[in-house]
């Protein structure tokens, strides 16, 4: 929730939250958003995703709840063929995630993000006996 808040801070943006059930390691629902999302575009952020269950479920309700695009963005996206499946649903406009795990878009509109100025940086301040937490350090969290 912190870091949720320290994202929409930086993005001078609304927070909103979906509550989500685990019914297995592929099943995810999607219970309620908490937020106003009508007429909005959404921004989904997570660590990782492998079926994309979780991302879909999102979406779904953020759909649902009037949201006019939904991007998600995530860290590391290690797809598998079930998530490409419900990435070709459509309820995902972009996914935006890094090429820390090499994937193949497929047509689908997956952007990666290249991490290797950040890997440098981390390397030379390891190198140089320095602080690399200053790297990862989002206002407010």
């Amino acid at each position: 929730m912190k870091m949720a808040a320290a994202y929409a801070d930086m993005l001078d943006a609304s927070l909103g939250l979906v509550a989500k059930k685990r019914k297995s390691a592929t099943t995810v629902e999607a219970i309620s958003v908490v937020g106003e999302v009508k007429g909005c575009e959404v921004l989904l952020v997570d660590d990782i995703t492998e079926t994309a269950g979780t991302l879909i479920a999102a979406a779904k309700i953020l759909r649902d709840s009037g949201a006019t695009k939904v991007r998600a963005a995530v860290s590391h996206c290690n797809l598998s063929e079930i998530a490409y499946e419900r990435l070709k649903t459509g309820l995902i406009d972009e996914l935006i995630t890094t090429n820390s795990i090499p994937n193949d878009p497929r047509g689908l509109p997956i952007t990666a993000l290249s991490i290797a100025g950040l890997l440098g940086d981390a390397i030379v301040r390891i190198n140089s006996n320095e602080s690399i937490t200053s790297l990862f350090k989002i206002k407010g969290f």
